[in-house]
This record gives structure tokens, sequence and C-alpha cells, in this order.
């Protein structure tokens, strides 16, 4: 019977363990409905700006052709002759729980830090997630610059964006780094995602090259001038790139987290199956065992 009384507790605690992943993959899929909705917001301004952005490139290219003369870039987008120090901001959770979420983007992160280390460059490493910066600062302890909590805990917030962007181009502006490189996931479905490491300094704005084709032969005045507003807008287009790859890195690991406590709670119930026939075959047989005794017994009396 101290069988039956084991596999009755062990029975019971997976129960527990099952309510309490089923009640985490709800949470989380509440959670991408919500990081789902911001990405589709987010989708317009963000073709809006490109557009826009792509619109004033095409203007100065044109103005460059009839006048013969260079592009003058902003700083933003000006590529340094030798790019010696790469700047690396891995993005991952405070948290475990989501499947390979975590592992892949170590991977990942410590797999672009030796590829630079091995071209001769400098390298300096931004942890936004515990995860990340434990795995990190074992091998990397030197090059992490900066470690803080993972900036998808309570939802991303542009300001996030703003403040994060501010601390980059506040780096690349004192040449303290020449390119910088954000390593994190980049969500397509609840099932699928991309680990990136995307250089989002310098801008190339042979990005916006397809960004206005019907906009090409259109002409504006604007005020300031076409060169300042491209700065200024090249601006914003860099913290909306900031901005975006939150967003996916925020719907990934809430992807994560629900494929991760779905496959949990299927592996729960079908071990509580199993568990049940098993104590049941055990049951039975510890009944069949005793009337056969009581039986025997009375043929005996």
């Amino acid at each position: 019977m101290a069988g039956l009384k084991e596999l009755r507790n062990r029975i019971e605690a997976i129960k527990s363990t099952e309510k309490i992943t089923s009640a985490m993959k709800m949470v989380a899929a509440a959670r991408l409905r919500k990081a789902q909705d911001v990405m589709e917001k987010n989708t317009a301004y963000r073709q809006n700006l490109l557009v826009t952005a792509g619109r004033l490139w095409h203007m100065l290219h044109r103005q460059a052709l009839e006048t013969k003369q260079t592009i003058s870039l902003p700083l933003i987008c000006r590529h340094h002759e030798k790019a010696e120090t790469y700047l690396l901001v891995v993005l991952s959770s405070d948290k475990g729980l989501c499947g390979s979420y975590n592992s892949s983007i170590v991977r990942a992160a410590m797999l672009r830090t030796e590829e630079l280390k091995a071209c001769g460059k400098n390298v300096k490493i931004i942890c936004l997630g515990t995860r990340c910066y434990n795995a990190l600062k074992r091998h990397y302890s030197q090059e992490i610059v900066r470690s803080s909590l993972s900036v998808a805990n309570q939802g991303v917030e542009y300001e996030e964006a703003r403040t994060l962007a501010s601390e980059i181009m506040s780096m690349f502006m004192a040449e303290d780094i020449d390119v910088c490189e954000i390593v994190y996931s980049h969500f397509r479905s609840a099932m699928s995602r991309d680990v990136k490491s995307e250089q989002v300094l310098p801008l190339a704005p042979t990005m916006l090259e397809n960004a206005s084709d019907m906009c090409e032969d259109a002409f504006f005045e604007s005020e300031p001038t076409a060169e300042d507003m491209f700065t200024q807008i090249m601006l914003l287009v860099f913290k909306e790139i900031i901005f975006n790859i939150m967003i996916h890195s925020q719907a990934s690991e809430q992807g994560a987290r629900m494929t991760s406590m779905d496959n949990a709670t299927r592996n729960a119930k079908d071990m509580i199956s199993k568990l049940t026939l098993r104590y049941n075959r055990m049951r039975q047989s510890a009944i069949t065992t005793e009337l056969v005794e009581i039986i025997a017994g009375a043929e005996a009396v």
C-alpha cells in the first residue's frame, strides 16, 4: 500500500504543477496579444516615417545629381573609415521557463563576439536582461559595460526606446563606438522566431531607396532645409528601429513562454494519465490479492 500512497501523492503534485503551467500559459498568451497589438499599431507609424524619409532622400539625391555635388550625410549615417569598436546590445528575458529563447540569444551573441574578435575588433556589450548577463559575464566580463533588467517586463514603452537610443547615440557621437548591433529574437509567430544580429548604427540611407517609389517625381519645398529635415527624421528613424526591435523581442519572449508552458501542460496531462492507469492497476492487483487471501483462508477453515 506504500506504493499506492506514493503514486497518489505524485499524481497530486503533478496536478498542482499542471495548474501552474496552465495559468502561466494564459498569462503569456494575454501578454503576447498585447505585444502583437502594439506591433500592429506601430506598423502604420513606421511605414509613414520611412516614406517621409524616403521622399527627402530622393529629393536630396536628385538635387545632388542636378548640382553635381555629393550629398552631405548626417553623422548618424556616416561610416567610419576604420570600424574598430563594436557595441553589441543583447536583449533577453529576466526569467526562464521560455524554452530555448534565452539560450539561442546568448549563443548568437557569443558567436558574433567571437567573429568580431577574430577580425581584430574591440567589442563592448550592453546586456538588457538578467539571463543574458548571467551567461555572458562568465566569458566576457571585461567587455560588458552595462547591464539592466529586461525592457519587456512591464511591456515596452516608447520612452524606453528613446532612452536606449540616446545612450547609444551618445557613445557613437563621442566616438566611443563605431558600429552598433543589436542581438535579439525577431518575432514571426508564437511558434516561430529568428535570432538576429542587426546593425542599427550607422544607418544606411540605401534602406530608404524603395520606401517611396510613388513619389520620386514629386516636388515640394521645406523649411528648414532638406538636409536639416533629413538629419532630424533619421534620428526618428533610428529611435523607431530601436522601438521596433524591442517590440519584437517582447513578443518573441511571450510567444516562447506560451509555447513552452503549453508543452509543459500537455506533458503533465500525459504523465497524470499514465500514473493514474498505473495506480488503478496496482490498486486492482492489491484488491485481487486480498480477495484471494480471504478465499484461501475461508477454504482452510
